[in-house]
């Protein structure tokens, strides 16, 4: 069987995908995800570990986020609800507030109403036996595990980035991730995000690794995040 295993995070255009043997690192983006979800229905790829809401729920919130946010600390808004699945069909922000609100109560941030174009193609392609192979991570809690707990600054700062890189080069060594960054096609925060969820994937796959929440929706993908 395959060890390779990918990071996959969302990017300007597309996606940032990262992919790990073992030995040897690759970066890219893409504009699709078609070609990743193939590479694991044929073996090509063992896990994938997406930074993606999977699992849309109709009304309920997801029973593990609240659990999520408190291991984040101070990284806690990082993780947001994502919208219900009524949303996916909305046409703009103020009806993807209105279709939520009327479903549920209340309505999506405006984080999650960007992400729904991603989310989207994610859940269109996604089955409930891909996801034996394709899981839903959150880079801040990998990044957590590569550390004494999570990151104690922001991404969006100089700090908070040379800390992500700092944790990355000693989980895959400085010189295989220097090489990767030398020519990426993506913001360094994407970047680095791809690269650490390839982390989660490997623990995933060697038993090493936690599954929060578990409800699922009515197509029957799981609302389930990795950590």
């Amino acid at each position: 069987m395959t060890r390779v295993v990918a990071g996959v995070d969302g990017c300007p255009g597309g996606w940032a995908v990262a992919r790990w043997t073992g030995e040897e690192l690759a970066l890219e983006r893409v504009d699709h995800l078609a070609g990743v979800v193939a590479d694991v229905r044929s073996g090509l790829l063992a896990m994938v570990a997406i930074d993606m809401p999977m699992g849309l729920l109709d009304s309920d919130r997801r029973s593990g986020d609240g659990e999520l946010r408190r291991r984040l600390g101070p990284r806690r808004a990082s993780m947001f609800p994502p919208p219900i699945r009524a949303v996916l069909d909305a046409g703009d922000y103020d009806e993807a507030k209105a279709i939520s609100r009327a479903t549920c109560g209340r309505a999506p941030s405006i984080q999650a109403w960007n992400l729904v174009p991603k989310i989207a193609e994610l859940d269109r392609m996604l089955t409930p036996d891909d996801q034996m192979a394709v899981i839903e991570g959150h880079p801040e809690l990998a990044f957590a595990r590569l550390g004494d707990g999570p990151c104690p600054a922001s991404k969006s700062t100089p700090d908070g980035r040379a800390e992500r890189l700092d944790r990355c080069r000693r989980r895959f060594g400085a010189a295989r991730v220097d090489a990767v960054l030398a020519t990426r096609s993506m913001p360094i925060v994407d970047a680095l995000d791809a690269l650490v969820l390839c982390d989660l994937a490997e623990r995933v796959l060697d038993g090493d690794a936690e599954a929060v929440g578990w409800q699922r929706d009515r197509r029957g993908l799981r609302a389930t995040v990795w950590v």
